[in-house]
Order: C-alpha cells, then structure tokens, then sequence
C-alpha cells in the first residue's frame, strides 16, 4: 500500500453552502482569498459567538473554494442550489483525499453496483481498511472517527448525494457544469454516483 497520509481537518460543518456564496461573492469582487478570509472575519460575516470559530471556518471553506477553478468559481456564482453543492463536494474531494477516496470507491461503486444505498457500517469497514497501512488513522480516538462519519455523512446529504435515509442520489447535473469540471479535471466526474463517460 501507498505511504501517503491524510488530512482530517474536516470535523466541523458541512459542505457550507451558503456561508461559501458570501466568500465567492466576495471574491468576485476582492480577487485575493486571503482579504476575503480577512473581511469575513473582521466583520464577524459569519455571525459567528467566537473569533477562533471565524477563523476555523474561514479557513474550511477558502482551502476549498480555492480548489476550484476560475471557471468554476464563475460558474458556482450563478449556480443552482443543487450544483453549488455539487461544486462544493468536488472542493472537498479535491482537499481531503479520505473523502475522494470514499467517494469514488465507496460512494460511486455501490451506485454503480446498483446497491440502493450507503451505510455507516460501509464507512467503518472503509475506515478499517486505511487504519491498516495509515498509522494516524489507527491512533484515532473513538469520538474523533465518530465525528468525522457525521460530518462526511452530513456533506453527502447537503451535496444531494444521499438522502436523509441514506439512499444514493444519482448526481444530474448540465452538460455545460459537466464540461467544465472535465476540463480542470476529468477523474473528478468519479466523485459522483453517476456513470461517466470518456
């Protein structure tokens, strides 16, 4: 097995929908992420109890949007609640490689594998398996990998990939959304429980 490592930096929130139109739209406007990151914070745009929250999930949200492409960020401007969605499990994907993992082989396979559904039991054994060859992944406290089951399960429900009964969601997006994640990058359709063609 591979030696990489993963980043789990993602147990607070979701997908943060709208709080990441208010930083795209800032950003249109701004064109630095890091005066973004500092207005939202400054001015408490959050509406947030604590600076060190502001600054948590400031930071989720702009290492994400940042794995977007212009074209995408464009694009998520004038999106749809669905594929704003979309665009944003695509940011996350493209972050945490745990969740792109689980995604293309947990996710996509039981889809493509016509299995209605997904389980928490599914993301245990996929879990179990990365303990085995990740040595921070095996000293992870029960209540952390808990934690991060929640909030995984909690992006997929908000990305419209599953529904509160843990059925899988086929992804339908436009063929013109479609065109410009292949652009950027093609393995990214994989990330979604629909069938892709080349």
């Amino acid at each position: 097995m591979s030696s990489k490592k993963y980043s789990l930096n993602f147990t607070t929130g979701g997908l943060f929908i709208s709080e990441s139109s208010l930083f795209v739209n800032l950003y249109l406007k701004l064109s630095d992420w890091n005066e973004v990151r500092k207005k939202v914070i400054d001015d408490n745009l959050l509406q947030v109890r604590t600076v060190s929250s502001s600054q948590k999930i400031s930071g989720q949200i702009c290492t994400r949007l940042k794995r977007l492409s212009s074209k995408e960020i464009a694009w998520f401007a004038r999106a749809s609640e669905l594929e704003k969605g979309y665009l944003l499990w695509i940011g996350a994907c493209r972050t945490y490689l745990f969740i792109r993992e689980f995604a293309v082989e947990v996710l996509r396979e039981n889809f493509i594998n016509l299995l209605p559904e997904i389980s928490h039991e599914d993301f245990d054994i996929f879990f179990n398996a990365r303990s085995q060859w990740d040595d921070d992944l095996d000293k992870i406290k029960p209540a952390t990998r808990l934690k991060l089951r929640q909030v995984l399960f909690r992006m997929m429900r908000e990305a419209r990939l599953i529904t509160d009964e843990l059925k899988i969601l086929p992804a339908v997006m436009s063929s013109d959304l479609a065109s410009i994640i292949f652009e950027r990058d093609g393995q990214d359709m994989y990330v979604f429980p629909m069938k892709v063609w080349s």
